[in-house]
């Protein structure tokens, strides 16, 4: 049975404006003073996601000039 309170709202599908759904989730260790400074930065999951992104276009940069 519903909750007679629910918010119907909340069962909207999610949407975004991304060219591809965030639905992918990557866990990895730092140490500790590496994790501070991460979290300090403003909105650092998009901080994260930029930076693995240029890191991995300049990794497939290099492979390409070896082949």
């Amino acid at each position: 049975m519903p909750n007679p309170k629910g918010n119907p709202e909340s069962l909207q599908p999610f949407t975004t404006d991304r060219a591809e759904p965030l639905i992918a989730k990557l866990t990895l260790r730092v140490p500790q003073s590496m994790m501070d400074k991460i979290k300090s930065i403003e909105n650092y999951p998009e901080f994260c996601r930029q930076a693995l992104k240029e890191a991995l276009d300049k990794f497939d940069q290099s492979d390409d000039e070896q082949q």
